[in-house]
């Protein structure tokens, strides 16, 4: 099992991560490194991360995955100032949201900052609502985004850039069950109708 590594230094670069734990790597992306892409949702299905958090909505409302029990879940770890893939993301799960029709209304979609320092709630508010208005923004202070983003296996590290930074981190769409049970990973090759169909699959109790 793979997982993706977004370096935003080499845009397109994916990293294979051993296992379903990611390891912290030390450099960029090379080529000769880069995991192929994948058009196939990973089964996760009983994992032992990734079954909370405890962040704040834009309004200052702490949320938990129970808020959304009896919705698929959608969730995204990223960052406001993401040049390619985060919003790559967030757009591709607006097209879902659109595919799927009016099952739309069971699915709930998540993005969760990696980026305390410079997303602010209000800053959050607007980008979620650039792609979608059901789209929920999450964040938390820097600790509890580190533990956070460590409970579901996520890697990510400031890089420097012209005088400020980016941050590589691991690219995945995590999708939860109307349960409340993480079962699938979701590479961001898939496409809009690939995510839908996973979607649509964990609606009908699959």
């Amino acid at each position: 099992m793979s997982f993706p590594l977004v370096s935003h230094r080499r845009r397109r670069c994916l990293q294979g991560l051993a296992g379903a734990a990611v390891l912290a790597s030390t450099g960029g992306c090379s080529p000769e490194r880069a995991a192929p892409s994948s058009a196939a949702a990973i089964d996760v299905t009983g994992a032992e991360y990734g079954r909370d958090f405890r962040l704040q909505d834009p309004g200052g409302a702490w949320r938990t995955l129970a808020d959304y029990r009896g919705r698929a879940v959608m969730v995204f770890f990223g960052f406001t100032q993401c040049p390619d893939v985060c919003p790559t993301a967030l757009f591709k799960a607006a097209e879902t949201l659109q595919i799927l029709g009016a099952e739309a209304a069971r699915v709930q979609v998540l993005f969760i900052s990696l980026d305390p320092e410079r997303d602010t709630p209000q800053i959050l508010q607007a980008f979620a609502e650039t792609f979608h208005p059901g789209v929920v923004a999450l964040r938390g202070d820097a600790e509890r985004t580190r533990l956070t983003a460590e409970h579901f296996k996520v890697f990510y590290r400031k890089v420097p850039l012209n005088g400020s930074y980016t941050i590589d981190h691991t690219a995945l769409v995590y999708l939860y069950d109307p349960a409340g049970r993480l079962r699938r990973a979701l590479r961001t090759s898939l496409t809009a109708e690939q995510q839908a169909t996973e979607v649509r699959a964990l609606l009908q109790g699959a």
